[in-house]
Order: C-alpha cells, then structure tokens, then sequence
C-alpha cells in the first residue's frame, strides 16, 4: 500500500500517546519466560517484532519463524539454547542475509549444540540441547559488529550453569542497549559487575514481579523531526520517561541545534518549534543508530551541512540504511557521501557529509526496502513538501499506529490545493 502525504501547511497541534518500547518489550518477555512465578507485563509494544516474539515464547510448535524481526531472531537463538528439544529457528529472505555467526560461535563455546541449515554464518538454524561448559572462565565477543548479540547472551547468562563472564572486544556499538538490558535484569534481581571491558553474571534466578513498559523514544523522533520542520507546531508526547533508560532519549539534545525546544511538565513531554537551527552540525550515531534517518531527513528539509559518524551498524539492519538514505535523498536533491579517510578526523572513524536543502519540482515517490524507519524518517519531508511512500504498512515492524497518529495531527493542516 502506497501513501501519498500532501504538504503541511500550518503548525502541528495536539498530543499523541505513543505505544510501549520494542525495545523493553522484548527483553521483558524473554525475562518474563525465564522468570519463576507469575509476571504481569502491562503496556507492551504492539509491534510486529514484539507479536512475533511474544507467540514464539509461548508455542508449542518446534520451527519458529520470526519473518523479519531481528531482535526477536537474536534473543530466541539464546533463549532455545536453554530448552530440551531440538528447535529451527528461521525468518524471511533478508532475515537469512543478516549474519548470526558471531553469537553462534559464542554460544557454541559455552556449549550450545547449534547447526546452519543453509549458508554459514546466517540463518536458518538447527538448535538442540545444549551441553554446557562450566570450564570455560571467559568467553570473549567481538562487541563492534551488534550490541544485540551481547544482550542475547546477557539475558540468558543468570541461567546458565557456573554464569558468564564476557569478555567485549573491539569498540562497543550502542552501549546504551547492554545498559538497558542490565537496568531491566536488575530491576528483575540480577546482579552483575561491569569493570572496564568485563561483564560478569553468576548464576541465579530472575524474580517475577509486573511491570509498566515505558513508550517508545524510537517512535518519538519522528514528532521532533516534524517540529523541527514545520514552523509554530507545539506537539505533546505521553508515555515516555523524563530519564530514561532508553538511549534514543537523547534525540531531545540533538533537535535542541535543529531548533526544537521540549521539556517534561507533569508526565508529558512538550516539544515546541523556535526555529534558530544551526546551519551546520556533527553527529556521531554509535550510540543511538536508530536516530539516524530522521536526523539525516531533517538535516535535508531543514538545509543543513552535517557531519555523520558511527553509521557502521546501519549496513546489517533491516536493508543497507545508508545506501538506502543515499538513494532517496538524491531523489530531493540531497547528497550523502563517504569521506575518504584522509579527511577523516579520527582514522578509526567513518565521516559521511551531507549537504543540500530538500527539494523537488516532482512529489518524490520513496521506497521503504521493507524498512519501517525508511518510511517514518521520510514522512517527515511532508512538512516542506508532497511525498509518497510505497509498502507504507511496513510501519507495523515497530509502530503500527503511525500513520493513525500521524494523522491526528496533520489531516486538519494539509494543503490539498
């Protein structure tokens, strides 16, 4: 289903609720099927990837396809490892070109019994009982490639005989995601020590109690995008935390220098536009790579030069994020390019540099690649002019209530003439 998104034309008002966090939803329920005792979960994501996952966790089926749900993927080839039969654990076409060796060699070292059914390296896999091996004193991962291999482990770690003591290799890519798995573990009563690149968890039970899943801030960079873009709009956002423990937080200071002002009154978040954006800014997405194609969409309708880092994990997502941001941005105009090295300030580092203000004499028709960030990122345009999104339904991986939302607050504001 194609979308067509006529321009805005006057400022955006009014208060969305957004649905629980993905993110949170899916390590809980993994917690939740772990945990002794009865577990209320209240407020979980209504997310594909979360249905998905939530289903294979109380199946009685021994192939579990998880389509394209990566998280889901990641956590239950931990989680099957810990059950006595044999399982396979599959998903969709570019589910199956989305590597997995890094956590199946990790998994095997500690006694997984995990075999590849097609090409090594990838999915599908066979997995049957493990032997642990409560000899191994520490298990080493390189923790560059995708901080959701390190989660997998982690939620699992307080089960298996003897614990983990892991051992991160290499620059870490989204800390605030291992963080937010050992706050949610915690808030469980695990214990566990962080010391430099060390991570240790003994052996213990998960204690279950109900829990009130906080919103999504992966979702709530979208409504930033559109206050940044569209002049005058005050938008209200419900659910969300005023410190949370999800690192997408931080899109609030990264919109503070494309001119959107928010502040937390009374449980809600206020995002108001004040315009003023910087007209060239540096932003390292290492931490948050979710927040990447909106800050790179808003950068473009807004015109400004920017300065990217820390895009490497974009290239293993859903599609090729950066190759699919390059395309899409030519077709307004917009020009992503990869620094060669020698311009680089940090050799370790890769520089892309985008320039040019969003425009087009057509309405720009933008693929998703089956990626529901593509889609939310480039709704965004709307506010500076008409857009189409193919397979606009690819929302529901992440938040199938968008375009409602979206709607609620621009149907009143579009400019049909």
């Amino acid at each position: 289903m194609n979308r067509r998104l006529e321009k805005i034309s006057k400022p955006l008002s009014g208060e969305i609720r957004l649905a629980g966090s993905k993110s949170i939803s899916n390590r809980l329920l993994i917690i939740q099927a772990l945990a002794k005792g009865d577990m209320n979960l209240y407020g979980l994501a209504n997310a594909d990837d979360t249905k998905v996952l939530l289903q294979a966790l109380f199946t009685n089926e021994d192939t579990y396809d998880v389509h394209h749900a990566g998280t889901s993927y990641r956590f239950l080839c931990s989680y099957l490892c810990l059950q006595d039969d044999v399982q396979i654990l599959t998903g969709s076409d570019r589910m199956k070109e989305r590597p997995i060796g890094p956590l199946v060699d990790a998994l095997r070292t500690l006694g997984a019994d995990i075999t590849y059914l097609e090409k090594e390296g990838y999915p599908p896999l066979r997995i049957g009982k493990a032997n642990w091996k409560k000899a191994v004193e520490t298990l080493t991962i390189d923790a560059s490639i995708s901080s959701q291999f390190i989660s997998s482990l982690l939620l699992i770690a307080p089960h298996i005989p003897g614990g983990l003591q892991l051992r991160l290799e290499g620059n870490l890519v989204s800390r605030p995601y291992l963080e937010m798995t050992l706050n949610l573990m915690t808030d469980f009563g695990i214990t566990y020590s962080w010391e430099d690149d060390m991570i240790n968890i003994s052996e213990q039970e998960y204690t279950a109690k109900d829990y009130e899943v906080e919103a999504d801030w992966s979702a709530a960079s979208y409504y930033f995008g559109l206050a940044a873009l569209v002049p005058g709009s005050e938008i209200q956002l419900s659910g969300l935390h005023q410190n949370s423990i999800q690192g997408d937080q931080s899109i609030v200071e990264i919109m503070k220098s494309l001119g959107v002002e928010s502040a937390f009154k009374n449980g809600v978040w206020h995002l108001k536009h004040i315009g003023n954006h910087q007209n060239e800014i540096e932003q390292e997405f290492l931490l948050q790579p979710d927040l990447a194609q909106t800050v790179s969409v808003v950068c473009a309708g807004l015109g400004v030069t920017a300065l990217f880092s820390g895009l490497q994990t974009l290239k293993v997502k859903e599609t090729d994020r950066i190759l699919a941001l390059q395309n899409e941005l030519l077709k307004v105009q917009v020009y992503l390019s990869k620094l060669p090295s020698k311009f680089s300030k940090n050799p370790s580092k890769e520089y892309y540099l985008q320039e040019g203000k969003a425009s087009s004499e057509e309405i720009p028709i933008f693929p998703t690649y089956k990626d529901h960030r593509m889609a939310m990122a480039f709704a965004c345009l709307s506010a500076i002019m008409p857009v189409e999104i193919e397979e606009a339904d690819v929302v529901s991986k992440s938040y199938p209530d968008f375009w409602e939302d979206y709607d609620s607050l621009t149907s009143a504001n579009a400019d049909f003439g």
